[in-house]
């Protein structure tokens, strides 16, 4: 802190406390501030690289947002080790977070924009911030307020950037830097900006002066900054009334001189949404609307902050971009979408004041629908002047405060609160009478899903309702008692997850019992959350497993079987990708006596030392002799004598295995796996002959501590599971390639199983398959059986029964853990004509559900940033246009493709399209 320009105090603190004593304090501060949380408590911004530091020395702090991956990842360990490795941090350090850009008159200094909480910094409580202070001196201090937002329930949060506002005073043109919190009132900002410019409030006025343009005139009164519409890094314009003219109402204009101060016509109160559009000046153009012609239209929520200077003289109405009012590419994103959604466009330059519902408890009293309608009326009615859209931005900070601020956010998310929204202000429903849910028992799918329709449109009745929800159809089965619950439920958007997010590779080792064939390495795809059975049947596939075989599936560790993986339902999430699993393969029947052989070779010292994958075969006979031990060996080694495998290829193969990323492994054909046995079969034929090599075998337990030499004649104890060591000697290594025991594979492991080669495609169907896919819920997430009468982790299975004109797919681009996140950027190949799903409803209504693309929401970039832009299509000329805040720009079809589409929008052919293209592609063929 040598070279920073802020100052601190580095003084020597008091006598330092234990870091134990620390953290008990900071702790308890914590929750007291938490149990008294009031708008206007003081929180102060703390650089998290200095927090983190204090974390290692005194321990984790509960309550505090701080992604410290090396505090957080060994928290549980956490107050045995800090005290011990991390050092007593020095003074407070702030100095990496801090800007120099913006710091204004008022000596509060700024933070650097952008920055991510528990990444870049931490909020503290006053009396927290006031401990370490006295602790730790240094600084400096960055006090931050608690506001709330929303409406009806409200929600705190520190507003860590306040409002920032560019002053332009009209005497001289001088520029200065203001900045209050957005629920300052402007009586509020009037005293601040009079205090600093040294002027009278009475001689003051200020306007909202958006792109330099003045638009509002800020009336001194309680209405919030937030309110009034003005955002980050605006202008305002102060104009001072000159002492000798003021009964005239006479001041400076920009430049100096003196004007007339006119107050601007003041918006209409009555709603206006019907009939011919009004011109800027008011007057009624008597025209009619069109869906794709140019319109102006205006409402009650017409506001000047977002007036254009041009009057519509006939432009192309649907190319106006929007700007972005800090960090808004999200939203633009999203609205342009929506915006150019036909039914919703036809829809919103009618007369929907009917359909307003202002009574909704769910609803925004349709002030969201009004401020959404007032928006899109504009954007189809100004050319392509781009427009503002601070009212909007306001209404939704209002109802939706995750969303206000001028963070990046997730454009999907935008996107189904809108929906949401939009369908709550024009619920035609009034009062939602109760409805009591029925369970299906065992009624016939069409009834079920009929009843559930009738129920949900007695609740719910809008235009959302009308073009973007279908029904889809939901299986929970227990995996205890197999009752199976049936519900029918209605969704808006489809979220897709992308095959990788749900999937994992694993590599198993399989070997034969009865000693037919080689050990084999197969990769094989599972879901993450599936259990061994789902394992098993995908390698039961993959290595063409008999209908009289079955696999049993163990970890080796150490050269020892470590557990067994007996339980069907045993969770997949318990083998790691390090861990090295094998697969024995065994004829089904009743057997009585699993034998574990487990190798040992000679070392120098004459020890022994184990080494190699452990082979696995049931015995019948009983009572059991060393003769049948030694002849079940024998016969489980018989693939590996040398005579035999020289006559096999070893090419692609790494220590007697073939390497998993050849193609061999994993395409092996039936008519393969048939020859292989054959050929094996003929070796054990041939070597029958046991006497040629007797082993060395011995008894042993479970722990491996103590072991018996095996004769021939041995009677072995009767036992389920009996475990022997076989000693490898010159002989044996002579007549067996031991290989093949060697260098298991792990379950997962970069480089081994993926080749470094151009990422594969993934096609729209894939995802919508992965979607519809056979799924155990996750751990969090069971499901209460009523047979069971206890929760399970049922399989749930979705169908699509009902689909929307407008269907909308969101890709699961983004996935998140405590201590990851990720975005994946694989391309995803999705049709842009005919998307034909017929085949996915299971409905049987006779439809053909076929569809078109007509919008994307693309997201560039990496997590917690990025940018996003959107892909629209114009139907009045079928090309497409790049929405990209306020650049508008046509683009070809060919590149609205790309590995940033990240939600699709596609519009149902009706049946005239339908007929009209059958009755177009029958007449080329005549010709």
């Amino acid at each position: 802190m040598a070279d920073s320009d802020f100052p601190m105090d580095n003084g020597a603190s008091c006598l330092p406390i234990p870091p134990d004593e620390e953290i008990r304090i900071v702790s308890e501060l914590i929750k007291e501030s938490e149990l008294n949380l009031k708008e206007g408590n003081l929180y102060y911004v703390i650089s998290n690289r200095w927090f983190s530091s204090w974390q290692k020395y005194a321990g984790p702090c509960v309550g505090i947002l701080s992604n410290d991956e090396q505090s957080s990842n060994n928290s549980e360990h956490a107050n045995e080790v800090h005290s011990e490795i991390a050092a007593r941090p020095g003074p407070i350090d702030n100095s990496d977070i801090i800007s120099n850009e913006n710091n204004c008159d008022d000596n509060n200094l700024d933070i650097h924009r952008s920055l991510e909480e528990g990444t870049d910094y931490v909020l503290v409580p006053q009396k927290v911030w006031e401990r370490l202070l006295e602790w730790y001196k240094g600084g400096p201090a960055l006090p931050r307020k608690l506001i709330s937002q929303g409406v009806g329930q409200k929600q705190h949060s520190v507003e860590v950037y306040p409002l920032t506002l560019k002053v332009t005073d009209a005497r001289d043109n001088h520029k200065s830097t203001v900045k209050l919190s957005k629920k300052a009132t402007i009586t509020e900002l009037y005293e601040l900006v009079c205090k600093i410019k040294g002027v009278e409030q009475k001689k003051a006025h200020i306007w909202d002066y958006f792109n330099l343009s003045k638009s509002t005139l800020l009336t001194i009164s309680d209405q919030t900054l937030e309110d009034a519409n003005l955002t980050m890094d605006q202008d305002i314009l102060l104009e001072v009334l000159l002492d000798r003219d003021r009964s005239s109402h006479s001041g400076m204009d920009s430049v100096g001189n003196e004007l007339a101060l006119i107050p601007l016509e003041p918006p209409r109160s009555s709603i206006s949404i019907a009939g011919g559009p009004a011109m800027s000046n008011g007057h009624s153009t008597g025209s009619s609307f069109n869906l794709y012609q140019g319109i102006s239209a205006s409402s009650s929520l017409t506001s000047l902050d977002d007036k254009n200077d041009n009057v519509y003289r006939g432009e192309r109405g649907g190319l106006a971009g929007l700007q972005n009012l800090g960090n808004t590419c999200f939203m633009n994103s999203a609205l342009q979408c929506l915006v150019h959604t036909p039914p919703i466009v036809e829809y919103f330059l009618q007369d929907y004041s009917e359909d307003i519902n202002i009574d909704n408890p769910l609803g925004m009293r349709g002030e969201l629908a009004l401020a959404f309608g007032e928006l899109l009326r504009k954007l189809w009615s100004s050319g392509r002047t781009s427009i503002a859209p601070r009212v909007f931005k306001g209404k939704l900070a209002r109802f939706a405060p995750q969303f206000s601020g001028y963070n990046q956010h997730d454009s999907q998310e935008l996107l189904a609160f809108l929906l949401d929204g939009l369908h709550e202000d024009l619920n035609r429903v009034k009062q939602k009478p109760y409805i009591e849910m029925k369970d299906s028992d065992g009624r016939p799918d069409e009834e079920v899903a009929d009843e559930c329709w009738k129920n949900h449109m007695a609740r719910n009745d809008s235009l959302i309702v009308d073009v973007c929800q279908g029904q889809y159809k939901s299986t929970l089965v227990c995996p205890v008692c197999d009752k199976v619950s049936i519900t029918f439920d209605p969704f808006m958007y489809l979220s897709l997850p992308m095959p990788s997010t749900i999937t994992r590779t694993m590599t198993v080792t399989v070997f034969y019992g009865d000693g037919s064939g080689l050990p084999m390495p197969f990769t094989v795809n599972v879901l993450k959350l599936g259990c061994c059975r789902d394992l098993c049947t995908a390698l039961g596939t993959a290595c063409c497993l008999k209908s009289d075989e079955l696999l049993l599936l163990a970890e080796v560790y150490d050269h020892k079987i470590f557990r067994y993986l007996e339980n069907p339902l045993e969770p997949l999430s318990s083998i790691k990708d390090e861990e090295h699993i094998v697969a024995y393969r065994l004829k089904k029947g009743p057997w009585k006596t699993k034998l574990e052989i487990m190798h040992r070779d000679n070392i120098k010292s004459g020890d022994r030392k184990l080494f190699g994958s452990p082979l696995v075969t049931y015995l019948v006979e009983d009572p059991q002799f060393g003769a049948n031990i030694e002849a079940s060996v024998h016969k489980i080694l018989s693939p590996l004598r040398k005579a035999y495998s020289s006559t096999k290829s070893h090419d692609g193969k790494e220590d007697g295995f073939i390497s998993a990323g050849s193609d061999e492994q994993s395409n092996i054909s039936s008519a393969e796996c048939e020859s292989r046995t054959l050929t094996t079969g003929c070796i054990e034929q041939e070597g029958t002959s046991y006497g040629e090599s007797s082993f060395k075998l011995f008894l042993t337990n479970e722990s491996c501590l103590s072991y018996d030499t095996i004769e021939k004649d041995s009677l072995i104890k009767p036992s389920r599971h009996i475990r022997v060591f076989l000693d490898w000697t010159g002989s044996e290594h002579a007549l067996y390639d031991a290989s093949f025991l060697r260098d298991l594979p792990e379950v997962h492991k970069t480089g081994f199983t993926v080749k470094k080669t151009r990422q594969e495609a993934i096609s729209l169907f894939s995802c919508l398959e992965a979607f519809l896919t056979d799924e155990p819920l996750g751990p969090d997430d069971m499901w209460y059986c009523p047979g069971c009468k206890e929760h399970r982790q049922a399989t749930k299975k979705l169908d699509l029964w009902k689909l929307p004109e407008i269907l909308v797919f969101h890709l699961k681009r983004f996935s998140y853990s405590r201590y990851l996140k990720n975005k994946l950027d694989t391309f995803v190949n999705f049709p842009i004509h005919n998307l034909d799903l017929t085949k996915y409803v299971k409905t049987e209504d006779g439809q053909s559900y076929v569809y078109d693309l007509y919008a994307i929401s693309n997201h560039y970039g990496g997590l917690g940033g990025g940018h996003y832009t959107a892909y629209a299509k114009m139907a009045d000329d079928n090309k497409w246009y790049h929405f990209d805040d306020s650049h508008v720009s046509p683009v070809t079809e060919a590149e609205i493709k790309s590995s940033a589409a990240y939600v699709l929008f596609y519009q149902r052919r009706s049946k005239a399209q339908m007929e009209g293209e059958s009755q177009f592609h029958t007449g080329s063929h005549r010709q």
